[in-house]
């Protein structure tokens, strides 16, 4: 199972690394920390060197309640923060959190590498078809209204099985655009309740049957930190024992703010094969 970046096939049948780099100043985790050139390439160059295959570079915070940012603004905060990663770090495969399409196509341009888009195209209607004209890999998440309401939108027949026909409905439509490489993200925490995310967690296996690479994201989740009555900061142990049941249930990417400690979970699961 690969998918092609920027002329290199990157194989995801060993499950890979994904750093998130937020700079939004109100991302739940690390909103405002990487402001300056200086901290934005020492986190960058600390989680290359951990084994992150990808870095996932986000200006526009997608946490419950999120306030609402222009694409300009989107643009203006994260175009520099690509260049300036590909300046230090030529070789870096940037994946672009951002569900504008205007906003992929002028990352691509600056030589990103992957868009990670949280509503799976369903919030720009150009987004497939930008992502078709690339021809680059595309993850689509699931995930119901926007950032602002999705925590209102948690009523499903069946959670898993309205969750596969979702992704099988946006593949179809990617397919049919001619989008080759496509990586679903069942979106931890989007539209979903505590008991919701971990019900998802515990069949995830099921996402198999859909034959593509499956991205997990649970990295210091309130799912975590509210379970242990806790905070996202002290919740990396938390985020290790869930991105390991994860690996054992199939994914493909683990999307974490630890790299370290994702790639020594990889390392101990694939010793069990």
């Amino acid at each position: 199972m690969t998918i092609n970046c920027k002329g290199k096939l990157v194989d995801l049948s060993t499950p890979k690394v994904m750093g998130v780099l937020n700079v939004t100043p109100d991302s739940f985790y690390d909103g405002g920390k990487y402001k300056d050139e200086t901290s934005i390439l020492k986190q960058v160059e600390q989680m290359l060197n951990e084994g992150a295959t990808f870095i996932d570079v986000g200006a526009y915070s997608s946490r419950p309640n999120a306030e609402h940012v222009s694409e300009e603004e989107e643009l203006n905060r994260i175009l520099p923060i690509v260049q300036l990663i590909l300046n230090e770090f030529p070789e870096t495969l940037i994946s672009i959190d951002t569900f504008r399409s205007e906003v992929a196509k002028q990352c691509m341009k600056t030589g990103a590498a992957l868009i990670n888009d949280i509503s799976a195209g369903n919030l720009d209607e150009n987004m497939l078809k930008t992502i078709a004209a690339l021809q680059v890999p595309y993850i689509m998440m699931h995930m119901r209204g926007t950032p602002q309401t999705m925590q209102s939108l948690t009523e499903y027949d069946d959670l898993v099985k309205d969750i596969l026909f979702y992704f099988s409905e946006r593949i179809v439509a990617a397919r049919d655009l001619g989008i080759i490489d496509v990586v679903i993200d069942p979106g931890f925490g989007f539209a979903k309740t505590l008991e919701q995310n971990f019900e998802l967690l515990n069949k995830l296996e099921l996402f198999k049957m859909i034959e593509k690479p499956l991205l997990v994201g649970v990295s210091r989740k309130s799912m975590i930190y509210k379970t242990l009555d806790t905070s996202a900061q002290d919740a990396l142990n938390g985020t290790t024992v869930l991105n390991t049941i994860g690996l054992q249930k199939g994914a493909s990417i683990l999307r974490v703010h630890d790299v370290k400690e994702a790639v020594e979970a990889i390392k101990l699961v694939e010793a069990l094969h």
